[in-house]
């Protein structure tokens, strides 16, 4: 049995479900997004296909190196712009379903990487 020990401050995603995301020991029965420091809250439920740069905006100022865009139950590719948007501004977008998503931020988070993550609810 290997144990790792948790970073101090570090958020961790305990639980993603149907309806539910479950962070430290809050849950949340709305999308969210969030980084390895805070929840900086609610995320809109604007439909992945619909997403733009300026919806990532508060994000992208936390300077993240990545950002996790956790679709829900199923990947959905977000419109390819978005993904340049990205590019152009040297920040990776990786998209997957939430609880890919949240698996992939606890390791990143708990690595002390600049790691930012959006989790829609899982239906």
């Amino acid at each position: 049995m290997k144990f790792t020990r948790e970073l101090a401050g570090t958020i961790s995603i305990r639980k993603v479900s149907a309806g539910t995301v479950h962070v430290n020991n809050e849950a949340f029965a709305h999308s969210i997004v969030l980084t390895p420091e805070e929840v900086l809250g609610k995320w809109h439920d604007k439909p992945v296909a619909e997403l733009t740069a300026t919806d990532f905006a508060d994000v992208l100022d936390k300077g993240p190196e990545i950002v996790l865009l956790g679709t829900g139950s199923r990947n959905i590719f977000p419109p390819r712009e978005l993904t340049f948007a990205f590019a152009r501004l040297g920040v990776g977008l990786e998209t997957m379903d939430s609880a890919a998503a949240a698996r992939t931020f606890n390791v990143l988070a708990h690595e002390g990487r600049r790691v930012a993550t959006v989790l829609y609810l899982c239906e």
